[in-house]
This record gives C-alpha cells, sequence and structure tokens, in this order.
C-alpha cells in the first residue's frame, strides 16, 4: 500500500467517531471481498478469534462504546496470550537447542590430546579412554552392548 494514502486516510479516519469507523471497516471488507488483487495477509489464531468475538457483539446490536471497551479488554488478554506462546516456543527452541548440543558432544569424538568426557557410562570412565590406555571410542556406546570388561549388573528382587 502507498504509505501517503494510508496516512491521508489515517488522517481522514482520526476525525470519524468509533459507529462511523465501523460503517467504514464494513465498507473495506465488501470492497475487498469484490475486488481484492491479492488475498488478504494470514492471521493469526488470535486475531481470528478476536474479529469473531468483535463482529459477533456488534451483530448483536451492543452500543459501539460497549463493543469498543470489550475489544479492548481482549485484546489486552490476546496479547499476553501471545507473550505466553512466544515465551513457550523460546523455552521449546533452548531445550532443542542444548539437547542437540549436548547429542553433539557425546557422539562426536573427543578432540587430539583431550581425554574423553561426557561418553562415560555412570559406573566409570569411557571405553577406551586415555585413563584405561586405549584408544578414543569412533561412535558412542550402544545401550544393548555393554562393554567386554563391564560387570553385570546386580539381580533385582
Amino acid at each position: 500500500m502507498n504509505p501517503y494514502v494510508r496516512d491521508r486516510i489515517n488522517r481522514k479516519l482520526d476525525t470519524l467517531t468509533d459507529e462511523r469507523l465501523y460503517q467504514v471497516l464494513d465498507y473495506v471488507e465488501f470492497l475487498e471481498s469484490k475486488y481484492a488483487e491479492k488475498p488478504a495477509p494470514a492471521t493469526n489464531v488470535f486475531q481470528k478469534f478476536t474479529d469473531g468475538v468483535e463482529d459477533t457483539l456488534r451483530a448483536g446490536g451492543l452500543a459501539v462504546g460497549t463493543v469498543s471497551e470489550a475489544m479492548g479488554f481482549l485484546n489486552k488478554a490476546m496479547g499476553v496470550l501471545n507473550n505466553v506462546a512466544q515465551t513457550g516456543k523460546t523455552v521449546a527452541t533452548d531445550v532443542m537447542t542444548t539437547a542437540k548440543t549436548v547429542a553433539d558432544q557425546i557422539g562426536a569424538p573427543p578432540p587430539a590430546g583431550a581425554p574423553a568426557q561426557g561418553a562415560a557410562p555412570a559406573g566409570g570412565p569411557a571405553q577406551g579412554s586415555p585413563a584405561q590406555g586405549g584408544p578414543a571410542p569412533t561412535s558412542p556406546p550402544n545401550a544393548s552392548s555393554a562393554p567386554a570388561n563391564a560387570t553385570p549388573p546386580p539381580p533385582t528382587a
């Protein structure tokens, strides 16, 4: 959209009451349905919900001031939910990044001259570590195959 036209329209809209602005919105939606050259930008679930609630309140014949006030509260609530959703995504991304980093560190051979770390079973040093005098492992130990020198677990009662 041409920014100069947008600014001019906004200046004109600033002079109108909320009731008239809803009429303008209805007209713009009508024009969009008839003449839109491209699809409207995708909205998120929260915005679709908010728009639906607003349309329902308006169709119910509520006063414009009441609808505006209700939408103000709803928009604040949607802002909080958006922040919560974004925080959840950030935490999930951080967890995945950390898990990948740890997996890469465990699965990768240690740098030359460095002791093997992170690949040791819970009971002692890693198989083939410099502490045992053997070469560094080429792949991480498999849970289904125990090292030849490992002691079997105690029997469970």
